[in-house]
């Protein structure tokens, strides 16, 4: 049996995150969670027929997910002051 190991041991290592990765995460967090909305819907219609409201949940979704990612995105052309 062949051992498999990581070759870095920086990529293994426990470590906390800093506070530079814990804010790219939080400004990132509209994001992610709007990405998980159109995941849902998506999901949901996997199996069957879209409805009216299965359409409407995967446009608002769609939009929802463009606006938080237009947001993050003027946010860092300004800098971050937004």
């Amino acid at each position: 049996m062949k051992l498999i190991v990581a070759v870095n041991a920086a990529v293994t290592q426990d470590s906390e995150p800093t506070a530079a990765e814990l804010a790219a995460i939080e400004a990132e967090m509209p994001v992610i969670t709007a990405e998980v909305d159109l995941l849902d819907a998506q999901i949901a219609i996997l199996d069957r027929v879209p409805t009216e409201v299965d359409e409407r949940r995967l446009r608002r979704a769609r939009r929802r997910l463009l606006d938080a990612r237009t947001s993050l995105a003027n946010r860092d052309t300004l800098g971050g002051a937004a």
